[in-house]
């Protein structure tokens, strides 16, 4: 109690001495604190102070569908579930997605006679999980760990599977914004397609053992109180020279249709520094998704 009222009355001192100073000057005003983001600080030194013994639960599910006729005849599914658990010092997150595309093909089986089929041009899932441990519930440092597990089919890769653990901080928060970013060493592996020799009979598929260095950085801002922007950007360094790493980034926009119903737009590049010469080393792709909160 003594400990949150000194920090009151430091806040407080501080908020009288910008005000003194904005009166005697001709400094324009938003250089200053607002009483309100003062506020909002001893509120969260008062919750860093008390850690959360309650658990935090949430969760939702996206969905996106596109169907497309005329010159182009396309079906595109895109679904995805996210997970999120807070509990005192411990934050938990379980991310899965699943995009499926079929593009309509003309196939012909004798002369004058066409087939029309949807072929699968285009079909990933995608599984991360992330624990992060504060260190303790006023620092805003905290211990993390990482696994992932993706499939993509026209990637050139069978799968690829990540684990990493390190250091992260959170750098930077307020009402509107919040910066988190962490780094630590990790383990990579890369499988390869499935090959066919010239009698079309499957080769071993070889496999692609890394250390890495995975460096994460993600920020949060509300730009209004219905409008959501998120930006992350990671990186997966193999340590050993001529072997793959991995880039990404992701920015999305969501706007709250309803209480629990939001509009998601979203773009994902992702960089592969060693592929197949057939295959582009960069991969994107832009969705537009309904959310459902539950």
């Amino acid at each position: 109690m003594l400990f949150r009222l000194f920090l009151f009355i430091i806040s407080t001192l501080h908020w009288l001495v910008s005000y003194q100073v904005l009166a005697y000057s001709e400094i324009p005003k938003n250089i200053y604190a607002e009483a309100s983001d003062i506020i909002f600080s001893l509120e969260k030194v008062d919750e860093a102070y008390q850690a959360k013994k309650t658990a935090v639960f949430s969760a939702s599910a996206e969905l996106g569908f596109l169907y497309l006729t005329g010159n182009t005849h396309s079906r595109d599914f895109k679904t995805g579930v996210n997970f999120r658990f807070e509990q005192g010092l411990w934050s938990n997150s379980l991310n899965a997605n699943l995009l499926v595309k079929k593009t309509e093909v003309e196939n012909e089986i004798s002369p004058g006679e066409v087939v029309k089929n949807f072929n699968t041009t285009e079909q990933k899932w995608k599984v991360e999980a992330k624990t992060k441990y504060f260190i303790n519930s006023i620092t805003q440092n905290y211990i993390y760990g990482d696994i992932s597990y993706e499939e993509d089919r026209f990637s050139g890769f069978d799968s690829q599977s990540s684990i990493s653990s390190g250091w992260g901080r959170r750098w930077y928060e307020t009402k509107m914004t919040s910066i988190f970013a962490d780094i630590g060493p990790g383990f990579k592996r890369d499988v390869e397609q499935k090959a066919t020799d010239i009698n079309h009979e499957n080769k071993d598929m070889n496999s692609q053992d890394s250390i890495i260095l995975q460096a994460q950085i993600t920020l949060i801002k509300k730009l209004t109180q219905y409008i959501r922007f998120e930006q992350f950007a990671g990186i997966k360094q193999a340590i050993k020279q001529g072997n793959n790493s991995v880039y990404e980034a992701n920015s999305s926009l969501t706007s709250r249709l309803i209480e629990s119903l939001q509009l998601k737009i979203s773009f994902n590049a992702t960089y592969n520094s060693i592929v197949k010469d057939e295959l582009e080393n960069l991969n994107t792709e832009t969705s537009i998704l309904l959310v459902y909160n539950f």
